[in-house]
């Protein structure tokens, strides 16, 4: 982490990795704060080749259970990205922001998706 934030982030972990396109993924985000944080949002971008194509805003206490006490904390974003999803590599940005707190953190990582398999319905007969 690189600025002087009151979140610090320790770890990304990304379930499925890499991501399947339609299919349910998980994105972890281990942190600790300095600061007790009783609300704000979550602002996630998406971005692939460089192009930003997705935005979405979410309660940060949807995220995480609030209050966040100060110590070490787990944010967990669900997203279900659509079947014509195109494979390849993306960038996520999220960025938190408290109440009275204009912006705990910043944080972006890259992740790949891949096509999902396609449900066969050919028959040896």
């Amino acid at each position: 982490n690189k600025g002087n934030y009151v979140v610090k982030v320790d770890g990304v972990d990304i379930s499925p990795n890499p991501v399947i396109s339609g299919k349910p993924a998980t994105f972890t985000i281990s942190a600790s704060t300095s600061q007790a944080i009783t609300g704000g949002k979550a602002v996630i971008e998406v971005y692939f080749f460089g192009f930003h194509i997705h935005q979405e805003t979410h309660d940060l206490c949807e995220e995480t259970s609030c209050p966040v006490t100060v110590g070490n904390f787990v944010l967990s974003h669900n997203e279900v990205l659509p079947g014509f999803t195109p494979p390849g590599s993306y960038k996520l940005k999220m960025t938190l922001s408290g109440a009275g707190i204009k912006q705990l953190i910043c944080i972006s990582f890259d992740f790949k998706i891949n096509f999902g398999a396609s449900e066969s319905s050919v028959s040896d007969s």
